[in-house]
């Protein structure tokens, strides 16, 4: 506060006064700036995530669920999946009564029977001195059968049950088990589960108009790391590594195979990441294509002088970027299909569109300070609200006049002025995102969320929750394919359970047929 009056025309006794004013008005601040430090501190010791609730977009877009009265529904007939035992019970009745036929009462339950057998296979030596022992019966492979190594999976893969408690619960029904012998179940000899989960993929890939992708934090070897989901409506693949940048995203899009290849779309690649022409021409002239593995890549960038490059962006980098897409296309892969994410920069490749959840979210989540402010906010996220329900309706029946009107409208709502100015940077920002946001209007069938993707990756969440990380790169494998597999089979409308029993041999069990071939069944546009 700045005088009235010149301090020098002051007397001692005002001069005294005005001190005292000062000195009162400077401890009142010292008192502010303490509580606000202790705010400061609170507010950074704070844990979790903010207190922010999702914005409820899709929910509040989709049509009014009709009355209450109109949605109450008896509940249906129990029909059972499994053969029903008739027995007979009889009644006490006094002489004369008439029989009046029987009142049915339907029961289900749980049969769980612990066996042990010992197989005594018969040994003969043949003439010429061979011995011949007679063979197991079908889907016995080591000391414990079929039927439990078809639990221990379910349990562990799509109950989400530990494995010390999976071990307490075939120990408490008499199975004589080890911690190590449930781990040499889960993750020994699973190499054809393995193959088929790769072979998902790639007939997803190959067959599918679409795909969403997320990533979540994974855990290996005590090192942070992430696990990526890759899936649609009728199939879902997890894969974990190190990274989660573009390169490693290339590297999980080439399926399993490892090859590099410079191509038409390689080179397309390499110039739309702003490689240098001068390295471009260098792969572009040379004879050598195609490069089995990562060693003969890398040894082509040293021959061609490129590795020596001290340059920003890295030209080893983003030429490697441009390889691994020429393989996935080489290799038949993501034919036109809309990669569909939450725009983190390492999925931004192909054809690419954005989820408007996960944009609406940054309106959402804006801070606000003052009612107008509020106010602002609340009216653009009514108008994104509105015309994203005008999206859902154009995927339902698109049509040419439909998809120009909505382009305008995009126009009208992300270019407008609020005043507001970091939701105005907001709005620049999501407006530069219109091809990616409107690829809808050119692809209808593509979602306009990434919730799938969202809702499949829970799985891993859960898991890491529950588990924490993997110790070996069997055990992480192992991991990502059954729970792909479980899902992939919910997906399809198959049992995992069943999807197990006819992997594993067991007889009388429901044929299931390979899951690569019912997903390019299902992909396939009709």
């Amino acid at each position: 506060m700045v005088p009235a009056a010149d301090p020098d025309t002051l007397s001692p006794a005002e001069l005294k006064a005005l001190v005292v004013e000062l000195l009162a008005k400077v401890a009142e601040l010292e008192r502010t700036v303490a509580a606000q430090r202790e705010e400061i501190a609170r507010l950074k010791g704070l844990k979790g995530r903010p207190p922010i609730k999702p914005s409820g977009m899709e929910q509040a877009s989709e049509p009014k669920p009709p009355c209450a009265s109109e949605a109450r529904r008896r509940r249906g007939k129990v029909v059972p999946r499994v053969p029903v035992e008739e027995r007979v019970l009889r009644a006490t009745v006094p002489p004369g009564s008439q029989f009046r036929g029987y009142q049915d009462f339907l029961v289900q339950d749980l049969v769980l029977r612990t066996e042990a057998v010992r197989y005594r296979r018969e040994r003969w030596l043949t003439p010429e001195g061979q011995l011949i022992v007679a063979p197991l019966p079908g889907g016995v492979e080591g000391h414990f059968g079929p039927e439990l190594r078809r639990y221990v999976l379910a349990q562990y893969h799509q109950g989400q049950t530990t494995v010390p408690r999976l071990v307490a619960q075939l120990r408490a029904v008499g199975i004589a088990i080890s911690k190590r012998q449930v781990m040499r179940l889960l993750i020994g000899e699973q190499q054809p589960f393995l193959d088929e989960s790769q072979e998902v993929l790639r007939a997803g890939l190959e067959s599918a108009g679409w795909i969403t992708v997320d990533d979540t934090g994974a855990r290996h070897k005590a090192v942070n790391g992430v696990c990526t989901q890759i899936g649609n409506d009728h199939f879902a693949w997890f894969g974990s590594t190190a990274s989660k940048s573009r390169l490693n995203f290339l590297e999980l899009l080439r399926a399993g195979h490892g090859d590099h290849v410079v191509n038409a779309e390689a080179l397309a690649c390499m110039r739309e990441r702003a490689l240098a022409g001068s390295v471009i021409a260098l792969l572009e002239s040379h004879p050598q294509r195609v490069f089995p593995d990562r060693t003969a890549w890398a040894a082509h960038l040293e021959r061609l002088g490129i590795t020596a490059l001290r340059v920003t962006p890295d030209p080893v980098r983003l030429a490697t970027e441009g390889a691994l897409w020429g393989a996935i296309k080489a290799h038949g892969l993501l034919p036109g299909t809309v990669i569909v994410s939450d725009d983190a920069g390492q999925f931004a490749l192909g054809e690419h569109a954005l989820c408007w959840v996960h944009a609406e979210r940054l309106v959402h989540k804006l801070d606000t300070f003052t009612d107008q402010q509020r106010a602002t906010q609340a009216y653009m996220r009514e108008l994104i609200w509105w015309f994203y329900a005008d999206l859902k309706a154009y995927r339902r029946e698109p049509n040419r006049r439909r998809r120009a009107e909505l382009r305008t409208r995009f126009d009208r709502i992300f270019r407008r002025r609020t005043g507001f100015v970091v939701l105005d940077r907001l709005l620049e920002r999501l407006y530069a995102n219109k091809a990616e946001l409107l690829q809808v209007l050119d692809r209808p069938e593509i979602p306009l969320h990434t919730n799938g993707s969202e809702n499949d990756i829970r799985a891993q969440v859960t898991r890491r929750k529950v588990s924490g990380g993997t110790r070996s790169d069997l055990g992480r494998d192992c991991r990502d394919a059954f729970l792909g597999l479980a899902k992939t089979c919910a997906k399809l409308g198959l049992s995992f359970w069943d999807y197990l029993g006819d992997r594993l041999g067991i007889p009388g069990q429901r044929v299931i047929p390979y899951l690569p071939d019912l997903v390019r069944g299902r992909c396939q546009p009709a």
